[in-house]
């Protein structure tokens, strides 16, 4: 489901909750966790229910920032079966890594082994336990208790190919019963060389989204980037007290994706879907608890989707989008400037550092889309211009449940042409943008009388009338020139980049059969 429409019948309320229509889309997403706190869930829930930010536990036995531990598990530690490891990096991908994962009931002392070999994981590393209970509602779901334990390994050496296993007391990952659940990661090297990524956004959780895992391991990537709507727990993805929420759907997201994510660092950003009233006055708590991310952002402990990471010569920028959209204004205005003040900063620091050949920024609102959800005007205000600025070389979108890519644009027009096998210089020609969400969610289409046009199936190019969202929610009606690629169909995009005396992005989309439906190079001075 979306955000819906002006003019579509509103969604029914949730059982119970009886929030009036009118009240809820008028209230923000701190309004909205407020209303849930003390109108709709029961007071003796309300201890833990937005105490996850802050409660970050080493064991069962304490807690810190004065929130309450976890009740300890009745389960003996032998009986608790970790599942849904995650990676991510840490500040500086040569040398540091974060392991995620997920157990279904509280344990003792969980901790990482690390080593160089899948015999000798010497190294013991402490991991904290981050408890997540998500009050129930009368009549639509029970309460549920989550627990997510997470390991910061730094000290690693650039390049190198590590074996680890996650446990607690009870559960030695090295033990002999246990060893086939070790995985292995790499870290990124101490030189630039050529590396591919990955990304796309919008997955879910289903056989679509199973499917894109299968072919994103083909690709062997150095790692993945998630322009966010993560999950799909809160199925309505409009911030609302009234949405639809299943915090059981991350158990099962996780477990699909970690035949991938225990290998392929999996770097995510927060998408409108993400926003879940029910943890944290923002909406971010339940992502604090699930995911560790590089603590390189403007706020890390407050808004975990916006970081910056470097890797080989290549910068990468994630984004907040929900801080500055004007389609779905649950958080707008969330950081009160300080993201777009971080995001010139790190953007001028990127483009200083010689050894930085590339930035490419990932967030989830489109700058640029004619599918359903279109483009995004408050993206464009406060974004655009320091793309600009800053000759971004690439930005990767999510939220349209299609594939979609512009020619470049500079200055909102198109700076040059980019058909399919181009080559762009974004110096010259401006920054070329990817809708990338055809992740595994149901997909879209384009605007009536548009048709798909990629490899193999090129259509003659013609302007494409659609909109863009304005302040206070209102459409205003464009005919654009820029949209030069479409496809309505699950994808992912294979970006591989090179180093040295030629340094070039090649940029790929391939279909979930593996066809190859766009490919364009940027390049630099070329």
């Amino acid at each position: 489901m979306t955000a819906p429409s002006r003019g579509t019948p509103p969604e029914p309320l949730v059982p119970d909750v009886g929030i009036p229509r009118p009240l809820a889309e008028r209230l923000s997403m701190a309004e909205r966790h407020e209303y849930l706190r003390t109108r709709v869930l029961p007071r003796r829930t309300l201890v833990t229910a937005g105490a996850v930010a802050g409660g970050l536990l080493t064991g069962c036995g304490t807690a810190s920032a004065g929130r309450p531990a976890p009740l300890a598990s009745r389960a003996p530690g032998w009986a608790v079966r970790p599942f849904g490891r995650h990676l991510a990096f840490g500040p500086d991908p040569r040398s540091r890594m974060r392991i995620s994962w997920q157990v279904p009931s509280a344990v003792r002392r969980p901790y990482v082994r690390v080593g160089l070999r899948p015999d000798d994981l010497g190294r013991r590393i402490a991991a904290e336990l981050r408890p997540l209970h998500t009050p129930g509602v009368r009549g639509v779901r029970p309460a549920l208790e989550q627990y997510y334990v997470h390991a910061a390994v730094d000290g690693l050496a650039p390049g190198t190919t590590y074996y680890y296993g996650v446990g607690h007391d009870g559960w030695d990952p090295a033990a002999p019963a246990h060893r086939a659940s070790l995985a292995s990661f790499r870290t990124a090297p101490a030189r630039p060389e050529r590396f591919v990524f990955t990304a796309f956004g919008d997955q879910g959780v289903g056989r679509a989204a199973q499917a894109n895992d299968g072919l994103l391991l083909r690709q062997k990537p150095a790692f993945h980037l998630h322009a966010g709507d993560i999950c799909y727990a809160d199925a309505s993805g409009t911030g609302r007290p009234t949405d639809g929420y299943d915090p059981a759907s991350w158990d099962l997201f996780l477990k699909q994706n970690e035949p991938v994510a225990r290998s392929v660092p999996w770097m995510v950003t927060t998408g409108n879907h993400d926003m879940e009233a029910w943890y944290s006055p923002d909406g971010y708590g339940g992502q604090l608890a699930r995911f560790s991310l590089p603590e390189t952002g403007f706020d890390p402990h407050g808004t975990p989707g916006a970081y910056a990471f470097t890797y080989g010569n290549a910068g990468f920028v994630a984004l907040d989008a929900n801080d500055v959209s004007y389609e779905i204004p649950a958080n707008l205005g969330n950081s009160g400037g300080r993201q777009t003040v971080w995001l010139d900063r790190t953007l001028r620091r990127l483009r200083a550092d010689d050894g930085i050949d590339f930035v490419v920024v990932f967030f989830h609102h489109c700058a640029y889309s004619t599918s359903q959800h279109a483009s995004d005007g408050g993206v464009r205000r406060e974004w655009l211009p320091l793309f600009a600025k800053h000759q971004v070389d690439l930005v990767i979108n999510g939220h349209n449940h299609v594939y979609e890519r512009t020619d470049a644009i500079r200055a909102g027009r198109v700076g040059r042409a980019v058909p399919v096998g181009g080559s762009t210089d974004p110096g010259r020609d401006g920054t070329v943008y990817v809708t990338a969400g055809g992740g595994g969610r149901d997909l879209y289409g384009f605007p009536s009388g548009v048709r798909d046009s990629y490899e193999g199936h090129l259509t003659r190019h013609e302007p494409v009338r659609t909109f863009a969202w304005a302040k206070g929610g209102d459409r205003a009606p464009e005919t654009v020139e820029w949209s030069r690629v479409r496809y309505t169909g699950f994808s992912l995009l294979s970006v591989e980049v090179r180093a040295g005396a030629s340094p070039r992005l090649a940029v790929s989309a391939l279909a979930q059969d593996g066809r190859r439906i766009d490919h364009f190079e940027v390049r630099r001075g070329g």
